[in-house]
């Protein structure tokens, strides 16, 4: 068989309107294979070096392999719920933490994981060996699984673990963004503490922002209180030079931020901040603030200089968000041995 180029297939598909005599063509396994090898055949780098899947039961390494049953009910029910982990010089940084919030958020959605704590542990430290990746994103899901197209999983026969490992570049961020507040209704509290595959607000709200020619959004919550980001835990630096970070009632327990809620003492004890907390912040008091910054995973800490075309303080990245983004970075690259776990690359 020919294989078609991608504008050979936009126009085979552009052919379907002109007449009823086409015929879609109905793939041997063999010709799907090399279809769906095709993509891959150009790529020097492997975005995603490899997979895990509980479904075939190991590791793939062949990224046009690296699929998910259509039948799975995080697919056609967004059943599912999800993590990511980073990998920084060769370690997998806070691991155990991440997987202590999946199995968390599996609760939530009743989601019984097929495997216990310490075996999730071992496949994700055996796939980021397989993938020898020195620096990306572990990302995993628990899904309710495969077994059909009902609402219901209980014809489910079990649940399914997937993960990938995601080759990407990060560094430690220094230049600062800009953010809007979002109109795209936040989540209530159920689905906003468990970090599910629901991600269609998330999704509206980036390109929200990103039509207002912003980075993100902020959500404030229906009496008025600053929430979280899209997919980031939001802090700030009072005039009393406070670190305060929203109360996680309602919002993704966010596991940098809460290191950095951890960590940020640090700074008290030199004599850079007064104090550290969790605690409510309106709109007005937020947008008052001497500092604001995202918080996240791969971030760890990024600036923002401006909200709803209003400067956050005198509109530069201040001193103490990167001081504490020094205290955060200096964790995930020479932390702690409990922080940071060697990942056994095969020499």
């Amino acid at each position: 068989m020919e294989h078609q180029s991608p504008e050979e297939t936009v126009a085979a598909a552009l052919e379907i309107q002109k007449g009823d005599d086409f015929k879609v063509h109905v793939f041997s396994s063999s010709e799907l294979i090399e279809k769906l090898n095709e993509k891959w055949r150009a790529v020097k780098r492997k975005p995603y070096p490899a997979m895990y899947s509980s479904v075939y039961g190991g590791i793939i390494l062949d990224p046009a392999l690296m699929v998910i049953p259509i039948d799975d009910h995080m697919v056609h029910r967004g059943h599912g719920v999800f993590d990511t982990a980073i990998i920084l010089d060769g370690y997998l940084y806070e691991l155990d933490v991440h997987i202590e919030r999946i199995l968390t958020s599996a609760s939530k959605a009743r989601i019984s994981s097929p495997f216990t704590k310490d075996k999730l542990h071992t496949i994700l430290l055996q796939l980021a060996a397989a993938s020898n990746c020195k620096k990306g994103t572990l990302r995993y899901w628990l899904s309710a699984g495969p077994g059909n197209f009902l609402l219901s999983p209980s014809g489910c026969p079990t649940s399914a673990f997937y993960a990938v490992v995601i080759d990407e570049e990060f560094s430690q961020q220094k230049e600062g963004v800009k953010v809007i507040t979002s109109n795209i209704p936040m989540k209530p509290p159920l689905f906003a503490t468990a970090k599910n595959v629901n991600y269609l607000p998330n999704v509206l709200s980036i390109m929200e922002a990103e039509d207002r020619g912003a980075f993100a959004s902020i959500w404030v919550d229906e009496e008025g209180y600053v929430a979280e980001g899209p997919n980031v835990n939001v802090a700030f630096i009072t005039q009393e030079k406070e670190l305060i970070l929203p109360p996680f009632d309602n919002i993704l327990r966010g596991c940098t931020a809460l290191r950095l809620l951890q960590l940020a003492p640090k700074l008290v004890e030199q004599g850079k901040l007064k104090g550290v907390k969790t605690s409510k912040l309106t709109v007005g008091e937020a947008k008052g603030a001497l500092e604001m910054m995202f918080v996240g995973s791969t971030l760890p800490l990024l600036p923002i200089v401006m909200w709803d075309d209003q400067l956050i303080g005198d509109g530069k990245v201040g001193e103490l968000t990167m001081a504490l983004s020094d205290v955060i970075w200096e964790d995930m690259v020479a932390g702690a041995t409990t922080q940071r776990i060697p990942v056994p690359y095969e020499q």
